[in-house]
């Protein structure tokens, strides 16, 4: 069956088009979401298209201020069914293959935002999706994006929240039930990500604060799958990414490389349909 390839970032409003054009060529993505990006569409079509794997990209519509998103196929097997300022919800239909939703979002930084709005906006995001997949006849939903969250956060683990969990195995029960009330799970593999076993850097963002507490290392940049995808879904192919085939996006302490390109490092990951 064929994999779907997908690349995030958050590229904090650099000119880092060359860069994001060598990460789609080099990790072949079908589907590329960039966060708070200003570089002119155009601009970045024609630089996704000149690169050696050439595939013919698309700009998508959409009327998401945070949200640009190019596929390496025909811009009408996706279309927008939920769209604001933060939140881009598609539905992807591709030919011989099962229909999902695609759901991408770029939630305010704890610089702006307590984490008690955070969570609220996350049970706003959770009603949506489920609205949108009522509306779809299905719950094969992936969603991506900079969630200016942990994911142990309360927005993202509550039931009444995102309600995902560390536990592909826990997720597969599809939901849990709180109050009598029944909660759609994710399953959430960005987890097993935290930590330097393997790797010199220990998340995708840094921050170290003078408050008692800091974690240093954070992963805002997540993808989430539901249990209806879980199968379609390996997690040995979802990296966060530190280099490109020209050089490292990180300085030599592993911590993302700010000033030439962004402070967020970029994730892939694929999709068996």
């Amino acid at each position: 069956m064929p994999a779907k390839k997908f690349l995030l970032w958050n590229i904090n409003r650099k000119p880092l088009g060359d860069t994001v054009a060598d990460l789609a060529d080099e990790h072949a993505a079908d589907l590329v979401v960039l966060l708070e990006s200003k570089i002119s569409p155009a601009t970045m079509l024609g630089l996704l298209n000149m690169r050696p794997r050439r595939g013919g990209f698309h700009l998508t519509a959409g009327l998401s201020a945070a949200v640009t998103v190019f596929t390496r196929f025909s811009r009408d097997f996706i279309e927008p069914v939920f769209e604001s300022d933060r939140v881009s919800i598609r539905k992807l239909s591709l030919p011989a293959l099962p229909e999902i939703l695609v759901a991408a979002v770029h939630f305010p930084s704890k610089l702006y935002w307590t984490s008690v709005s955070q969570g609220f906006e996350c049970t706003e995001l959770a009603r949506q999706i489920e609205i949108e997949e009522n509306h779809a006849g299905h719950r094969r939903t992936v969603l991506l994006g900079d969630f200016n969250m942990n994911p142990f956060e309360p927005g993202l683990v509550a039931a009444g929240g995102l309600n995902s969990v560390m536990s592909r195995q826990i997720a597969a029960r599809q939901e849990r039930t709180v109050q009598g009330r029944d909660y759609r799970f994710f399953y959430n593999p960005m987890w097993s990500h935290f930590g330097d076993a393997g790797t010199n850097t220990a998340g995708s963002y840094f921050y170290e604060s003078s408050e008692h507490v800091s974690y240093f290392w954070n992963i805002f940049d997540q993808v989430l799958i539901r249990p209806e995808l879980a199968e379609a879904f390996d997690t040995n192919r979802l990296k966060i990414l530190t280099k490109t085939r020209t050089g490292s996006l990180t300085r030599p302490d592993g911590r993302p490389d700010g000033t030439l390109f962004s402070d967020h490092l970029p994730i892939v990951f694929e999709l068996i349909l």
